[in-house]
């Protein structure tokens, strides 16, 4: 039989859950209960699979936990496996990202990390270096952070072409490489930033997160501060994709893989009012590339619901039909397992969800 793990990264800990049918769960944790686990990443182009956790302890700092047999022992390098070089100046605050590379490249993994930085891995995640073209960027400078912190938090490599990755971050943009990380260019073309005076600027976009089509990798889904874009070019130009939404702020973002997989959204009220549009847990699905968005929210609460989803507290699995997750800064993970049509709660009563990854494992 087939079974789903999720992995739910919170203030205190990380938490496992095992299910056969995306019904009944069994949860296990916390592992790490003294660190805010804010990446994590399930490895299935490695077997065993390889889970990844990205979490900060208050007195001893940021560090990467690998496990091998799911959950049940950890390793963790010496130093904390990732920190910048002596020279850069700066130190690890936090780690927003934790994205294994394509096929092609079984032992490469991302992590973006705050401050703005990029490190790559050549070893499956147990140890990182310094991208250091993104940090020695002339715009770097520039870049300030947002109201979460100055975090890069996106990583997306290129599923066909390895050589190009995208990332995005608070408060900087989106920018992108197509050279293995050795230049990076700036792709925030139609993205406008509403708190600065040059709205149209080149970069400065407080971008909240990316998603990449499962099927046509140069369709591109943007939640800005100020907006919702799409980008049927990779990300050279992106145009404003809204329509049936009610509102344009908001965090969560996702794509449930397959021809027939759509793009899931959470909308919030507004910057200065970050609560769910009248209280209610109002998820939206576009099937048509984010041209038009309809209410996918049947079996959520109606009312009342004043909590939020972070940027990297929705998510998918591989299964048919797909499963959808979420998880709640009240501490809560909601479920659908036919494609959004409908939701169940899976837990309750968890800490603070800051992330959740889902995948089937064989």
């Amino acid at each position: 039989m087939t079974q789903v793990m999720l992995a739910v990264g919170t203030k205190k800990g990380l938490f496992l859950g095992w299910s056969y049918d995306r019904d009944s769960w069994e949860w296990e944790g916390p592992h790490h209960s003294m660190a805010a686990v804010a990446a994590v990443a399930i490895d299935t182009r490695r077997s065993p699979v390889r889970l990844m956790a990205g979490g900060r302890n208050e007195h001893w700092g940021p560090a990467v936990f690998t496990s091998d047999d799911r959950g049940r022992s950890w390793a963790e390098e010496p130093g904390g496996s990732i920190a910048f070089p002596a020279d850069a100046g700066a130190d690890v605050e936090q780690i927003w990202q934790l994205q294994p590379g394509p096929e092609s490249r079984p032992d490469e993994v991302w992590a973006g990390v705050e401050p703005s930085a990029l490190f790559r891995s050549e070893d499956g995640g147990r140890t990182f270096e310094l991208v250091r073209a993104l940090w020695d960027h002339p715009h770097r400078p520039d870049w300030q952070p947002g109201a979460g912190g100055q975090c890069l938090h996106t990583v997306l490599p290129h599923p066909t072409d390895p050589e190009r990755v995208m990332v995005a971050m608070s408060t900087g943009g989106v920018y992108v490489t197509e050279d293995a990380g050795a230049t990076w260019n700036p792709s925030n073309g139609g993205v406008r930033i509403p708190f600065l005076p040059d709205q149209e600027a080149e970069y400065g976009q407080c971008v909240h997160k990316v998603v990449r089509d499962c099927e046509d990798p140069d369709l591109l889904m943007l939640q800005n501060h100020g907006g919702v874009y799409r980008s049927a070019d990779g990300g050279k130009s992106w145009q404003e994709a809204h329509e049936g939404l009610p509102a344009i702020f908001g965090f969560g973002l996702t794509r449930t893989p397959g021809p027939e997989g759509a793009f899931f959204i959470f909308p919030l009220s507004a910057d200065m009012s970050r609560f769910p549009v009248d209280g209610r847990a109002g998820i939206y699905r576009s099937v048509d590339g984010g041209r038009a968005w309809s209410d996918s929210s049947t079996g959520l609460p109606e009312s009342g619901f004043h909590t939020i989803v972070l940027r990297d507290a929705l998510t998918t699995d591989a299964a048919d039909p797909a499963g959808i997750y979420l998880g709640t800064r009240s501490g809560e993970v909601w479920g659908s397992s036919d494609g959004g049509t409908s939701w169940n709660q899976l837990v309750s009563h968890l800490p603070d969800v800051l992330c959740v990854r889902a995948a089937v494992l064989s």
